[in-house]
């Protein structure tokens, strides 16, 4: 019964809506989160504690840079960059500091070959290849399920590509926040007090994958039960 209840499309159909306003929700969270934190100074700037912090791993070989946007912040293995949005680059302030030593903690993943970064890393071309048809795919294979089922199972095993990346990113993502708040302690520039707030803004940055994958898992689920119920 418990499992005819999850695989129903009206449980799928609740639980993507319960998804979507959790979304919002900690989207909103986020962003207050890191507004609040903006508002406690620090002596460094978050280009400084990048530049700090790889240089303490014996990194020298990646490039930072200033990026437009917000929250837009991310490390590039390809270019071998950690591009930082304006407020964290020059900002001094936790907020700017922690998204800093998060981007760097990626650094040092790849330096060190953190087998989930490797595996996330592997999966890029696929899940790039399969984001760029999966919705036409799946389309199709909804109007044509009765015609051609097939169709829609190979949506399915597309989207579920997908849904595995978002899951192999959680402990990426989470790795990454570990690594950047005990290296801001380490180095002394954080103390007590602000490497909570540290914590608090990278938690929430992190909770925005975690719902990100368990909605990725809620719509594999529901076409999923589209395809078996039309067997």
């Amino acid at each position: 019964m418990i499992t005819s209840l999850l695989s129903s499309p009206a449980f799928i159909w609740i639980a993507m809506i319960v998804i979507m306003l959790l979304s919002m929700l900690i989207s909103n969270r986020l962003q207050s989160r890191f507004a609040k934190y903006k508002e406690v100074p620090l002596n460094i700037s978050g280009a400084e504690v990048a530049q700090r912090m790889l240089a303490s791993h014996g990194i020298r070989d990646v490039q930072i840079t200033c990026i437009e946007g917000t929250l837009t912040d991310h490390y590039n293995p390809q270019t071998k960059t950690v591009n930082l949005s304006k407020d964290v680059y020059y900002g001094k302030h936790v907020a700017a500091a922690a998204v800093a030593a998060h981007e760097c903690g990626h650094v040092v993943q790849h330096q060190v070959g953190y087998l989930p970064l490797r595996m996330r890393s592997a999966l890029v071309p696929v899940v790039s290849f399969a984001n760029n048809i999966v919705s036409w795919v799946l389309l199709a294979g909804v109007l044509l399920v009765e015609a051609f089922p097939q169709l829609l199972w190979a949506g399915i095993i597309l989207f579920a590509l997908t849904t595995l990346f978002s899951f192999v990113t959680l402990p990426v993502e989470i790795n990454a926040s570990a690594r950047a708040v005990g290296w801001l302690e380490d180095a002394g520039i954080v103390s007590y007090e602000t490497k909570d707030m540290a914590v608090d803004a990278l938690k929430w940055a992190a909770y925005t994958y975690v719902i990100a994958a368990i909605g990725s898992l809620a719509n594999l689920l529901y076409y999923i039960t589209i395809a078996r119920n039309r067997r």
